[in-house]
């Protein structure tokens, strides 16, 4: 249960961490936001609680797939922040993530690449 706890607050702790250097610096926070922290992180984790290489590479290998179709929302939140307001742009980006994610898992499938 203690590991869990530590899980939890170092996790935590990273988002928190990154929060709150964007609030003083917008390069800064997005150069550490862009960091695959959390990934690395998971692998660590998983590495740490003994899952099989197979399970962290695989896991690797598809959280490289699944950043590209969370890209173009990184375009289109800006975009539609001043024009549609905060709820309404990240709802569009979310939006825009999900077509993305579908249309990338067809295309990849066609390659025998099944993110789904």
């Amino acid at each position: 249960m203690s590991w869990i706890i530590v899980k939890y607050l170092t996790t935590a702790g990273l988002v928190v961490l990154i929060s709150e250097v964007a609030k003083r610096s917008d390069k800064l926070g997005a150069l550490i936001a862009a960091l695959p922290l959390v990934t690395v992180l998971t692998l660590i984790w998983l590495a740490v609680e003994h899952a099989s290489q197979e399970k962290i590479a695989n896991h690797a290998y598809l959280t490289f797939w699944y950043v590209l179709p969370t890209l173009p929302m990184f375009l289109a939140f800006p975009w539609l922040l001043p024009r549609v307001g905060f709820v309404s742009a990240l709802a569009g980006s979310a939006l825009l993530t999900g077509v993305c994610f579908v249309l990338l898992a067809k295309l990849t499938a066609l390659f025998g690449i099944h993110l789904w």
